[in-house]
């Protein structure tokens, strides 16, 4: 299984960013996605998830209503974007992914990750 993240890159406070992350090895429309991050010195947190069916979505509180989430079942690719970035969404995204399972987006061990794609937030 590997999951492909990119995307990342510079951009200035107030800016946007679509991260994708391409999956391969796996039946990916019975997964369930998820995006994390890891900003320097901090611990890895979640982000946002989608679910295999219905594309139903789970977001962060310090992410809602500026990152959306969705996916490609097709492209066998899920997506994440990003606007009105701030200097605090300075980190490195990963991609994961997990069997379909009715365990919370947010609270799960995910199976499989991809390597990151690093997102700077100039201001």
């Amino acid at each position: 299984v590997q999951l492909q993240a990119s995307g990342g890159g510079l951009v200035q406070v107030g800016g946007s960013l679509r991260l994708s992350c391409a999956a391969s090895g796996l039946a990916f429309s019975n997964y369930d996605m998820a995006w994390f991050r890891q900003a320097p010195g901090k611990e890895r947190e979640f982000v946002g998830g989608i679910r295999w069916s219905f594309g139903s979505t789970r977001y962060a509180d310090s992410v809602k209503g500026r990152f959306t989430i969705s996916r490609d079942n097709a492209k066998n690719t899920v997506y994440l974007q990003m606007n009105s970035l701030k200097p605090e969404d300075t980190a490195v995204y990963y991609c994961a992914a997990d069997r379909n399972s009715p365990t919370p987006l947010y609270s799960r061990r995910y199976d499989y990750w991809g390597q990151g794609t690093l997102v700077t937030v100039s201001s």
